[in-house]
Parts: structure tokens; C-alpha cells; sequence
């Protein structure tokens, strides 16, 4: 049984120069700002503010036509690896359904009686066609079902893929929205928009758009290398599986705004009053029960 850990060993990691000798976007000097308290030494900002980070904007046939900037909240480097490598190893171990079951002497039907006499026949003492010994027995220590879900808090798990998202900004451009462009599905048209953007086909390529239209769609699911995401959709195993990224204007948005340096904590504060307001007004508004129809 293969478990989630082999799957992350087996991950290349093509994209992200967070995890190559060869980093262009991370300053060898993190910007950390200590508290000016006493105990400053022991109370380290956990995150740092990135560079505005600047991706070329590209049309639909290829020509820059502008540029625009990334600016996420990464983890430092010294802690960005072990944050990304536990955000994917959450991913995959969650992805697990844990259904594998296998059946014991006990559970194995049949082997009610005794094979054969203890004695006189010169084999060895069987009491029962059930033993894991025998072809159709029970299984030893087998898989039964279990839960492999981990948890994550869910601010080191935003910090995780933006990191991975920032550190591959070398291998990623911004291109011009370009869904009216497919009148009809196409393989060969998509095909030629990613040589005419210089993604060879034969590279696995990440496509974050905002929305997804069937003629986008259609054209671009025969093509085993790309993939095609939402915001729903987005992870980071295909982040960090991916050897060049491809956003739109409407994804950047988004992305400064979902995972930005001053937008992060406010969202996750704004996500847990409308949670708490939610259950506040299940039954009972304002101290005053609802009347009876």
C-alpha cells in the first residue's frame, strides 16, 4: 500500500526555486522585524514581507504589452521549506480515503470444523481452514479503515501555497484574458497560443484562471501536461508539480488580495465573525426566540 509520503518524495519540484540552488527572488537577507520588547530574542516574525515582484503581461499572440506585480506573504527562508513540505504532505495524507479493509481468521467465513484427525494421518495438527497460514485464511496485521487526515491551521497552510506560488515567479508570466479567442474547442489553436507564449507542450504547465470556459476547457483536456485551474481548484501539489505558471490579470487580483501581506489577517478575522455571527442567529435574534407558527 502506498502511503503519501513516497508520493512527496517521488514530487519534482520544477517550478518553485525556493527549492533549488539557484534562487533569483528571495534576498539573502530576510526582513525581520524584532519587537522591541525584552523578550525580542525569543519572539520572531513567522512571516516577512516579499518584493513587489514583477510578472510581464503577454496578449494573445505573445507580444509583452505591459507588466504587473505579485506581492504575497511568504515564510522565511529558513522555515519556508518545512512550511511548504508539511502543507503538501497535509495535502496528499487528506486526499487519502482510507477504505482498505482486509478480513481476520475471525472475520473469514468458513472453517467450522476440523480439517482432518489431530492424529495418525503424519501432517501437522490443523484446527481450522481459517488460519492465516492456509490460501483463503485471514490476513496478519492487514489495512482496516482509518482516518489520515492531518491537521493544518489554516494561516500556515495559505502561508504554504503562497510561498510555493512567489518562489516560482522566475518561471511564470501573466497573459491577457483570452476565452473570446475560442470560438469552438481546439486542441491544435490552444496548442499553438502556448508556443506563440514560449510554453513547450511537452512541459507540464499550470493555467490559473479565474473562470473557466467549456471552449478553454475542451481545448485544453486532451493536452496531458496542462493543467487548467479556479480558485476553487487551486493546491499546492500542482504548484509545486508544474514547471511554468500562467496567470491572468483577474488571477493576480486575486491572489494579492487572498494571500497579500495586508489582507491575509483580515480576512481571517472578518471569515470568523461571519462564522460566529452565523451561529449567534440560528434560532435565537436580538435574545428574542422566534414565534411559534
Amino acid at each position: 500500500m502506498a502511503t503519501s509520503t513516497s508520493s512527496s518524495l517521488s514530487l519534482s519540484f520544477f517550478s518553485s526555486s525556493l527549492f533549488s540552488s539557484k534562487s533569483r527572488n528571495f534576498s539573502s537577507k530576510p526582513i525581520l522585524k524584532l519587537p522591541s520588547s525584552s523578550h525580542s530574542q525569543t519572539s520572531l516574525s513567522l512571516s516577512i514581507k516579499s518584493e513587489l515582484i514583477p510578472l510581464p503581461i503577454l496578449n494573445f499572440s505573445g507580444e509583452k504589452v505591459g507588466e504587473t506585480f505579485l506581492n504575497l506573504k511568504t515564510a522565511p527562508s529558513e522555515t519556508a521549506r518545512a512550511v511548504v513540505h508539511r502543507g503538501l504532505i497535509t495535502h496528499l495524507q487528506n486526499k487519502r480515503r482510507g477504505t482498505a479493509s482486509t478480513l481476520t481468521r475471525a472475520e473469514v467465513r468458513g472453517g467450522g470444523r476440523k480439517p482432518y484427525p489431530q492424529k495418525k494421518t503424519g501432517r501437522a495438527r490443523r484446527g481450522s481452514q481459517r488460519s492465516p497460514l492456509r490460501p483463503g485464511g485471514g490476513v496478519i496485521f492487514g489495512p482496516k479503515p482509518r482516518d489520515w487526515t492531518i491537521k493544518m491551521n489554516k494561516k500556515e497552510r495559505r502561508l504554504a501555497l503562497s510561498t510555493a506560488i512567489a518562489s516560482a515567479v522566475g518561471n511564470s508570466f501573466v497573459v491577457e484574458e483570452f476565452a473570446e479567442n475560442f470560438e469552438k474547442p481546439k486542441t491544435k489553436d490552444f496548442i499553438a497560443a502556448m508556443q506563440r507564449w514560449g510554453l513547450d507542450p511537452a512541459e507540464k504547465s499550470l493555467f490559473f484562471l479565474m473562470d473557466l470556459v467549456e471552449n478553454v476547457e475542451k481545448s485544453g483536456r486532451n493536452i496531458r501536461t496542462l493543467k487548467l485551474l479556479t480558485p476553487r481548484s487551486l493546491n499546492l501539489f500542482d504548484v509545486l508539480n508544474a514547471e511554468k505558471l500562467v496567470f491572468t490579470e483577474g488571477t493576480i487580483q486575486y491572489l494579492n488580495q487572498r494571500y497579500g501581506v495586508d489582507t491575509l489577517e483580515d480576512e481571517d478575522e472578518e471569515e470568523e465573525e461571519e462564522e460566529e455571527g452565523e451561529e449567534v442567529d440560528d434560532g435565537v435574534e436580538d435574545g428574542t426566540p422566534e414565534p411559534a407558527e
